[in-house]
């Protein structure tokens, strides 16, 4: 989900087929760990999957001096060199420039091509060595803040009935480096151009948290202080509501956390983001209000994708600044960015706005998301390309099946629900 700039305001569906349920391959899924990278002997190392004291380790393995392992690292991450092949490791010594050419590789990622969206938004498709495709966007703003959205997975298994992405199912983890690199690139290719790449979100394709023993080792390397050295504050992870990965990362991680709510009941929640079967609103929302009871002065955000007539009501706004009250929080409200085969509409944007103050007036901070990018679906939801196969949707509530009836039949429909009413 591509992260975009925000305006600060202070004080479904057809029916699933013959394959098994969505939610029972979900949570089979979330029970298989990822592969842990495995060097052959002789083969060699992708640099950008270490953190700097393996690097350090695997220096001095070598026979080098600890010393060489940061000038290295300055290389790769720092001095604005980020170097991508071995002619570009300047300042070091003949021998071990040699070492890292025959024993280590620099690039993970690999450009296919790069989209311009007419609002200045970069769409970045890299190419993996097996042939799989990702994308990365870089939103730059006229504050001098530009933003890398990174991807974490090709695909994702938790099926949102309302992101692009999460019709092509999973299909493979991203690596530490190929995490990290995409933040490398962005700032190589357009640094010059749009300035420094000051924040990075890990709101692009799949679920960050489940992948978090890469996610966390990625946002490590980008928060290094001899690094990429981006602000742990500026350094965003977000989640469709992961419990016990939401727990380690808060333990083991200063970046910040999104938390992607999208619903006020778990009716609705159950719908349009599977994972609430699992770890529903109250069990979520508790475990945040306990872990940041004792993690000082720590702010999540609530991101909330307005879905016309199915969470944008005056009592969703009600139950929502109910459901976070306790928690340390700001809230993001997105417009959804339609995509093929989307069975859902836009909140109209006034009514964004009677949401918004509803929220503002129980003392809550809230921005407003602009989309950016949609015209070369670049933004929020829109990422990904899910080919032939794709996941079933869920099936639609029947009450927003009435509501979609009465939708499609305009004048018709209010008689039809009026005359409803007179007969019951």
């Amino acid at each position: 989900m591509a992260a975009l700039p925000l305006l600060r305001w202070g004080a479904s569906s057809l029916r699933g087929n013959s394959s098994p349920p969505p939610s029972r391959r979900l949570f089979s899924a979330l029970r298989r760990p990822p592969s842990a990278a495995r060097f052959e002997p002789g083969s060699k190392v992708m640099l950008k999957g270490m953190d700097y004291p393996e690097l350090e380790k695997w220096v001095q393995s070598q026979g080098f001096r600890p010393g060489q392992a940061m000038m290295l690292w300055k290389c790769l991450y720092g001095n604005n060199v980020w170097a991508h092949c071995h002619d570009e490791l300047a300042g070091l010594n003949k021998d071990f420039r040699k070492m890292v050419a025959d024993h280590a590789d620099l690039k993970a990622l690999t450009v296919k091509d790069i989209l311009n969206a007419s609002d200045g938004t970069r769409k970045i498709l890299f190419s993996l060595e097996d042939g799989s495709v990702i994308e990365t966007v870089v939103i730059p703003c006229a504050r001098g803040r530009t933003t890398v959205c990174v991807s974490s997975q090709v695909g994702c298994a938790m099926n949102c009935q309302f992101c692009f992405t999460g019709r092509m199912g999973l299909r493979k983890h991203l690596s530490t480096a190929e995490i990290v690199e995409q933040a490398v690139f962005a700032r190589r290719l357009f640094s010059d151009e749009f300035g420094s790449i000051t924040n990075v979100v890990f709101m692009g394709m799949g679920e960050p948290l489940h992948n978090i023993d890469n996610v966390l080792k990625a946002s490590a390397i980008m928060v290094d202080e001899q690094g990429l050295q981006f602000s742990p504050r500026k350094v965003t992870v977000s989640t469709s509501g992961l419990v016990p990965q939401i727990k380690r990362f808060l333990h083991e991680s200063n970046c910040a956390l999104a938390v992607s709510l999208n619903a006020t009941t778990d009716e609705v929640r159950n719908w349009i983001m599977p994972i609430n079967r699992k770890y529903n609103l109250s069990l979520l929302l508790g475990t945040l209000r306990e872990e940041l009871h004792s993690k000082k002065k720590y702010i999540v955000f609530f991101e909330y994708v307005m879905l016309a007539g199915v969470n944008d009501s005056v009592d969703d706004a009600k139950r929502l600044v109910d459901l976070v009250r306790g928690i340390p929080c700001k809230i993001n409200l997105i417009s959804f960015n339609p995509h093929s085969g989307s069975q859902f509409k836009p909140t109209p944007d006034e009514k964004i706005i009677e949401f918004r103050n509803i929220l503002i007036q129980d003392g809550l901070v809230v921005f407003v998301r602009l989309s950016r990018g949609d015209d070369q679906m670049a933004a929020c939801g829109q990422l990904g390309e899910p080919g032939d196969y794709q996941l079933p949707l869920l099936r639609v509530p029947d009450k927003f099946q009435y509501q979609d009836l009465l939708g499609s039949l305009g004048d018709r429909g209010v008689i039809f629900a009026v005359v409803k009413s007179t007969l019951n």
